[in-house]
């Protein structure tokens, strides 16, 4: 008996002591050495797309089952609410995230999760949405917008107009206050919160206090920007698969110029909502989104932006592996709670 418990001892420990070796080796990169996090989920993003079914349907399935992976426990909030609102010609399911009980109504947030346009959900992003609502104090209102292949481009935008036209008219029903509204996202998220606020420019209203954009895509026509080059591979968002994304997303090429599919591309950027982003130091995005931050600030737009080092693209809903999640949820917080209280400075509210 006694034999055989150290043969597995013996066994496991020689497991594990491959395992620490050839994670030591994932975290060997031409990029120097990554973290433990993004070694690990770059290697596992890796598996997973040279393995099984890579339909939508299954790329969301398998997303699905994962998330309990990927999020720490979530953040409490007072009330958490599902409902189905108007969209175009479609229910429109959101999600509503009260932090605290209020008197006074609270600001809002609209938050586009990420995902390609192709995944993702109100549970993929929830953790990251109740963590916006408890450091801000705000009401986070959540849009589940209708994904691409099935749904291309215009529908995942026709459905955040949407979405921000109901709560502009229907806050008050949730204590929520009309004119401190703010639109945030991460990655393809990003995108529809940019070009939402180009587009609610274009139409005067409804009136938008500030933009926060994590890690964003902001030009789907530019495949060859220096960071997508040499991020191309293994950290989790390769260029292959933008490429892909962007497929399904705006299958016409053509398209990809619209500034209301490439914000970054559009011709004017003056008078949009103050802007905070956020870009990943190891993030194949990382340079457009700092580019729109220039044009931005070009522009003559209240412009913020923080590149944090060392993390991958999505590193702020994988908040179970990253510590960077928590300073990027502190930054966007404090971000909006400034430009909340110029709000209501500016119309004499407390």
């Amino acid at each position: 008996m006694k034999t055989a418990l150290l043969i597995i001892l013996v066994l496991l420990l020689t497991g594990l002591a491959v395992l620490a070796l050839l994670i030591n080796r994932w975290r060997n990169s031409p990029h120097g050495r990554l973290s433990l996090a993004a070694a690990i989920i770059g290697k596992l993003a890796d598996w997973q797309a040279a393995s099984g079914d890579k339909s939508p349907q299954a790329m969301r399935a398998s997303r699905d089952k994962s998330i309990g992976f990927f999020i720490a426990r979530p953040a409490g909030v007072h009330a958490v609410r599902d409902l189905d609102i108007p969209g175009p010609g479609v229910a429109l399911p959101v999600r509503i995230y009260t932090p605290q009980a209020s008197l006074a109504a609270l600001p809002i947030i609209i938050y586009f999760h990420g995902g390609g346009w192709v995944l993702g959900n109100l549970h993929s992003h929830d953790n990251l949405c109740r963590t916006l609502a408890a450091k801000t104090s705000a009401i986070v209102v959540s849009v589940d917008y209708r994904l691409a292949p099935e749904n291309p481009f215009p529908a995942a935008l026709d459905d955040a107009v949407a979405a921000l036209h109901w709560v502009a008219a229907h806050a008050p029903t949730f204590n929520g206050d009309s004119t401190r509204i703010a639109l945030a996202g991460d990655s393809a998220g990003g995108n529809l919160a940019a070009a939402l606020s180009l587009q609610a420019r274009e139409q005067q209203g409804p009136a938008i206090a500030a933009q926060a954009l994590l890690y964003p895509a902001v030009d789907l026509s530019n495949l060859d920007r220096p960071s997508i080059l040499q991020f191309a591979q293994g950290l989790f968002l390769t260029r292959e698969r933008m490429d892909w994304f962007i497929d399904q997303y705006v299958p016409d090429q053509a398209m990809r110029s619209s500034p209301l599919v490439s914000p970054l591309l559009a011709g004017n950027h003056q008078h949009l909502p103050p802007a905070l982003i956020i870009t990943a130091g190891l993030d194949p995005l990382r340079d457009e989104g700092e580019a729109y931050a220039a044009a931005l600030e070009q522009a003559g737009v209240a412009t913020r932006l923080t590149r944090i080092e060392g993390v991958i693209h999505g590193f702020a809903s994988m908040d179970r592996w990253f510590p960077e999640a928590s300073q990027a949820t502190d930054l966007i917080a404090g971000f909006l709670r400034e430009q909340f209280s110029k709000v209501a400075a500016q119309s004499g509210k407390n």
